[in-house]
């Protein structure tokens, strides 16, 4: 009995081909030099077809590079370009950039969150009374000439915020820790803007500060709780000037007003005096004057005057002749009494 008739049937994955029959193979179609070439032509024409056109959004500018070299700037919308020998660089022109030094924003929104690590290298500053303050600020800034920005200082990023934080810590080290914790605060951002300006054009970077924002200016931690209450006692103290103030002038005005009135009354009185006093010199210059063309005009217009402006004043009289001897059989007495008052009652006769 033959023992390869005993043994099982292989199956297709048992199958070992013959030696010979290797070289009467046919390969599968998708292996064929034809196909391969016609599929790298394929995928080389459809990454061509992709890389053949760009996008650029409403806040950029794009700057097309050929081999390395800028040779044109696109502005926003759909543009073409040459596939696989030029690149395309995009700049936000339109978009307000920013810097943070002493801190970084973990995430922004409702609740901003910043990042626990620590940055208190770029934010400990000495100030110029040779005490130490936490200074944290951020930059604002705009790209305004993409070229000078991509491609005219290396490492952008790096020097702009050395230069940025060279001129915070001149500008606090002219300053004393007071003026740098309370009211210096917007002439330091204001100044290091300008500066900080000046040396951006100076590197023709590219870009313009639009704004410096001091973010949180604080004294050291292990400061802090002297500090507060140097700030306290110099609020009590604010406050105790202000009430003063406030006190001094309500009174003083007052004062002053009453002063002023007091003098214009007084020089009033005086003006009046004088007035009335030169009145009468000169109508007494007048009398006289008519007194001495005609004195016994004159004489008896003045007694006739005085008697007029004095008489009134002295109540109702009755003048009798010297020769009568009693006013009976002429009036009746009784009426004239009621008439005169009691002015009258007791004085009697008269001349």
């Amino acid at each position: 009995m033959n023992m390869d008739d005993e043994q099982p049937p292989r199956g297709p994955r048992d199958w070992v081909p013959d030696l010979g029959d290797v070289g009467r193979m046919q390969p599968p179609s998708w292996m064929t030099p034809k196909f391969m070439r016609n599929g790298a032509f394929g995928l080389l024409a459809l990454f061509a077809l992709t890389n053949l056109s760009f996008q650029i959004k409403p806040e950029e500018v794009g700057l097309v590079l050929r081999f390395g070299r800028m040779v044109r700037t696109t502005e926003p919308g759909l543009h073409f370009k040459l596939p696989f020998v030029e690149d395309v660089l995009r700049v936000p022109v339109q978009r307000q950039l920013k810097e943070e030094f002493g801190f970084r924003t973990a995430s922004a929104g409702i609740q901003t969150r910043f990042s626990a690590d620590d940055y208190s290298g770029e934010s400990v500053m000495l100030t110029g009374d040779l005490n130490v303050a936490v200074v944290e600020w951020v930059v604002q800034y705009r790209v305004t000439d993409p070229y000078n920005y991509l491609f005219k200082l290396r490492g952008l990023t790096e020097t702009f915020r050395s230069m940025s934080q060279a001129v915070m810590r001149e500008v606090v080290g002219d300053r004393t820790v007071t003026e740098v914790l309370t009211v210096g605060r917007q002439e330091i951002a204001t100044t290091s803007e300008l500066l900080l300006q000046e040396m951006v054009n100076q590197y023709e970077m590219g870009i313009v500060i639009e704004q410096i924002v001091l973010q949180d200016v604080t004294p050291p931690d292990p400061v802090k709780p002297s500090w507060d209450e140097v700030n306290q006692a110099q609020q009590q103290r604010d406050r105790l000037i202000n009430e003063a103030l406030a006190e001094y002038n309500k009174v003083v005005p007052r004062a002053r007003g009453e002063a002023e009135q007091t003098v214009l009354q007084a020089e009033g009185y005086a003006l009046q005096r004088v007035n009335a006093a030169e009145g009468d010199a000169t109508r007494f210059k007048a009398v006289y004057e008519a007194y001495r063309r005609a004195p016994e005009v004159t004489r008896r217009r003045l007694y006739l005057e005085t008697m007029q402006r004095v008489l009134p004043e002295l109540g109702a009289k009755i003048f009798m002749d010297k020769g009568m001897g009693s006013v009976i059989p002429l009036l009746p007495i009784e009426g004239i009494k009621s008439l005169l008052g009691p002015t009258a009652a007791g004085g009697g006769g008269g001349r």
